[in-house]
């Protein structure tokens, strides 16, 4: 079966951009639309909440998101592909596989950073994450450098 949903997570680097450009590519050609996933971490403010800081921050978090996430659909508007944005606060992890099954994603198109070593045992890989949990296929691409 041939998918009818790609979701691709992006950080909005090098390596995100590319598996947006290949999976926007895939769906032109298999009919599917795109769901580009962006998962954000709101900061941790150690002031009271009346002061209004942490508020005013965190609603700029959000729509730095949002906007990051409309320019990058903005920039593959000529492909002709149906592309939805989703921007949620939490860890990728869970929000990419909560994603997955929320919008029946068939394939998952992500980029991997391929860290090895201390970097990747300190920062994790969610890619790795993803390919062991996730209810559909998932392909990774490296950037090319």
């Amino acid at each position: 079966m041939l998918p009818k949903t790609v979701l691709v997570p992006t950080d909005f680097s090098d390596h995100a951009e590319r598996a947006t450009d290949y999976a926007c590519e895939l769906a032109r050609k298999l009919g599917a639309r795109v769901i580009l996933l962006h998962a954000y971490a709101l900061p941790s403010v150690g002031f009271p909440e009346s002061i209004g800081f942490g508020a005013e921050l965190a609603g700029r978090v959000v729509t730095v998101a949002e906007e990051a996430l409309r320019a990058a659909k903005e920039r593959r508007q000529a492909s002709g592909v149906e592309i939805v944005t989703v921007a949620r606060e939490g860890d990728p992890r869970d929000l990419i596989l909560g994603t997955i099954e929320e919008h029946h994603a068939d394939l998952v198109c992500m980029g991997t950073h391929g860290r090895r070593g201390l970097a990747r045992a300190m920062l994790g890989s969610v890619a790795e994450e993803i390919v062991r949990h996730a209810p559909c296929a998932v392909l990774t691409l490296r950037a090319v450098t």
